[in-house]
């Protein structure tokens, strides 16, 4: 099904004719129907508002999802939005463009918080946490307004990776981003189909398609940010057994709370040996 050049959605269109290429289109939306069924993401008849940044995760998303709606394996309307938050030179013309010619449904929305978050954030201190609050403030407000279930968003398996880490190193907590999370007021759900797409699939689909990408020149434009870092610690590793990654990132997946240490997941207290009785502890009652 994937390998006729004749039945292509536009996003395809001037796809490299090449077995590796083919190979990789085909591995991209099976992890990503992978992710969708997974984490239950689908309900039928939705809307999702799909967020293009220009970069090359979030037109890799694009291309997938819009290849599955229009086989007929995702049955949700899709909505592409790009908020351009206002950063100089960024090109305004090439996302609105590129989605005309493609035949994608799309909102553009300006909105200027470069300007509010180079103001409030002290010289020396990382853009990445105001930006972000500021935009998805932004994002589920147009999904509100145009009626959208899911803020869909263009994090792969990489960005999981590297987020669980910087929480272990930096936020004394196991945590990452989740492929689906329901925002605080529980009427809009969070998606993130590229969960289990590498980022240099992303990197070479991008590439190949000649996609025009977009640079992010705000928190690009940082050095020494802890992503960048564990980054590099991440790459090391690889270098050196190529599959690590993939193997940490299964590890996500296979969580085992009774060997951790976190007595809210696993009740230690009750554990007991077959036919002993749990001892009381500090301030429990004695037996009657």
């Amino acid at each position: 099904m994937l390998d006729d050049a004749d039945d292509i959605h536009p996003l395809f269109h001037g796809a490299p004719a090449t077995t590796e290429f083919r190979k990789l289109r085909k591995r991209i939306i099976r992890d990503v129907r992978e992710a969708v069924e997974h984490y239950g993401m689908v309900e039928r008849g939705a809307r999702w508002l799909v967020c293009l940044s220009g970069g090359k995760d979030s037109y890799t998303m694009l291309a997938a999802l819009t290849e599955m709606q229009w086989r007929g394996l995702l049955p949700v309307d899709i909505l592409a939005c790009n908020l351009d938050q206002g950063q100089p030179g960024f090109p305004q013309t090439v996302l609105p463009e590129f989605l005309e010619r493609m035949g994608v449904p799309h909102r553009i929305e300006y909105r200027d918080t470069y300007s509010i978050v180079t103001d409030k954030v002290p010289e020396g201190r990382t853009f990445c946490a105001l930006c972000s609050r500021l935009r998805r403030g932004h994002l589920y407000r147009i999904a509100r307004e145009e009626g959208c279930s899911a803020v869909v968003l263009g994090h792969h398996r990489d960005d999981i990776l590297e987020t669980f880490f910087m929480n272990l190193f930096h936020g004394g907590r196991l945590a990452t981003m989740p492929p689906k999370l329901l925002n605080e007021e529980g009427d809009l759900f969070v998606y993130r189909p590229l969960a289990h797409v590498a980022e240099a699939d992303c990197e070479k689909f991008a590439r190949a398609m000649n996609y025009p990408i977009i640079p992010c020149d705000l928190c690009g434009s940082q050095d020494g940010l802890q992503r960048q870092q564990v980054k590099q610690i991440l790459d090391g590793w690889e270098k050196n057994a190529p599959g690590r990654r993939q193997v940490m990132f299964r590890s996500l997946m296979n969580a085992r709370p009774s060997h951790l240490l976190d007595p809210k997941l696993f009740d230690f207290a009750g554990l007991t040996r077959e036919g002993a009785e749990p001892e009381a502890g500090p301030g429990s009652e004695p037996p009657a």
